[in-house]
């Protein structure tokens, strides 16, 4: 079939509404971060007057408007209820079901490249319906045929290398097995990196982002461009009348990954109750199976000092928030952080690390945040005792860092800074196709 021609653009096409449609492979709503930026920069372009329809795999995003959830289905493997799982027989549809097993029986992960096949063959007779397609990190190798062949517009955020992942994994195991297993399951990043670098513009989220991006996965700078994520300041709030917990520490660390810092921030914890007995944490999230951090709490006589809390509401989050003294971002590296952002913007000081992009959300040590080295668990119980310690110090961070909250990071402005980021594309693409045609 002869690819199609590029999409007609009438008069006044710089300021017209724009049809995007939103590429998501898993958009698990309560679980990492992809799920909360599709669903806010989805609300804020609609509220700035576009159309974004989601064309998800599971888990499924919860939406503003659910009607503009296209549901593309997949074997769905890696289930919380039963990862991993053997599909019956009559589960496998088509060649691109068999390649996804096939895939997991190998330890690969595979959603990312089926989905792209499944989100091409979803979009393949609707050009006339959307302006552009934006992919939200699944960087598949379906998209190359979608830029390539199908005449679609194509861009991408990548919120930050996942090189940096597959690291961290691999200096935290010792195991050959362990290993061996990890680079089988990372097998997909070289895709990624491919098609990264063949799409024409990408945008990330912070400075620390683009540089990582640039040097590990060989994507051109110039193609990066820098829009950040944000917070919902109607949502994440101060709720003054709720009383503070005396010792209440509080992080998210929904991934249970070396990645979250979350076991130098226990091993601070243990130290931090030497001398302040009454602190105690609650980790938004839970522990994977097999996951070696219930262990490291019962070796550290932590039991009665840790609680983990999931699959509760964003309202009781904030809650929980409006309870919480210091709120804890231990990360050992972070594209961005939306925890850290949303901690500030409900008036919580924050001890952070200046892992990856964190110091680029907190801002100065000791205005907006406290700051300290990633992987330290020193130096996150000194951060903690200081804070926990003195209350006036508490208060002015706590309100600095909202207000710096408030002013640099909502989605209002990540969803205006992607609308101009999606202009730009579609004036480079036609003139490409313009200059094409000349030729």
């Amino acid at each position: 079939m002869p690819a199609p021609g590029p999409h007609p653009r009438p008069s006044g096409a710089d300021d017209r509404p724009l049809r995007i449609a939103w590429l998501i492979y898993r958009g698990n709503p309560h679980c990492g971060g992809q799920g909360v930026y599709t669903r806010y920069v989805a609300k804020e372009v609609e509220e700035l007057g576009h159309e974004v329809t989601v064309f998800a795999g599971p888990p499924y995003p919860e939406l503003v408007d659910p009607t503009r959830l296209v549901e593309i289905p997949s074997l769905d493997l890696y289930h919380s209820s039963h990862p991993f799982r053997v599909p019956f027989p009559h589960e496998i549809r088509d060649s691109v079901d068999l390649r996804e097993f096939l895939l997991m029986c190998g330890a690969g992960f595979p959603e990312p490249y089926t989905f792209s096949l499944r989100a091409r063959r979803a979009l393949r007779h609707r050009r006339a319906d959307f302006d552009l397609v934006h992919d939200n990190q699944c960087l598949g190798r379906g998209l190359v045929p979608m830029m390539e062949e199908d005449g679609w517009p194509v861009m991408a955020t990548l919120h930050h290398p996942i090189t940096v992942d597959r690291d961290l994994d691999f200096a935290h195991t010792n195991s050959f097995w362990r290993t061996l297993t990890l680079r089988r399951w990372y097998g997909f990043l070289g895709m990624q990196m491919e098609v990264a670098r063949r799409i024409p513009r990408l945008v990330t989220v912070s400075e620390s982002s683009k540089r990582d991006i640039t040097a590990q996965m060989g994507v051109a700078a110039e193609r990066l461009h820098i829009v950040p994520v944000g917070v919902d300041p109607t949502i994440f709030r101060p709720l003054p009348h709720i009383a503070r917990v005396p010792g209440r520490l509080m992080t998210t660390a929904s991934a249970d990954v070396p990645m979250k810092g979350l076991a130098p921030l226990l091993e601070g914890l243990a130290k931090v109750r030497a001398e302040r007995p009454d602190a105690h944490l609650v980790v938004i999230g839970r522990p994977k199976e097999r996951s070696r951090i219930p262990a490291l709490i019962d070796r550290l006589g932590l039991t009665d000092a840790v609680r983990f809390v999931s699959g509760v509401t964003t309202e009781h989050i904030v809650e929980l928030y409006a309870e919480t003294e210091v709120a804890c971002v231990p990360s050992l590296y972070e594209g961005f952080s939306l925890p850290a952002v949303e901690a500030m913007a409900c008036g919580v000081p924050l001890v952070a690390t200046t892992g990856g992009a964190v110091p680029e959300v907190v801002g100065r040590d000791g205005e907006t945040g406290l700051l300290v080295p990633p992987g330290d668990p020193g130096a996150l119980a000194d951060g903690i005792l200081r804070a926990l310690g003195d209350a006036d110090l508490r208060a002015r961070i706590g309100a600095a860092g909202r207000d710096r909250a408030l002013t640099r990071f909502t989605w209002r402005q990540t969803a205006v800074g992607t609308v101009e980021q999606w202009r730009i594309l579609l004036e480079e693409h036609d003139r490409a196709a313009h200059d094409a045609g000349r030729r």
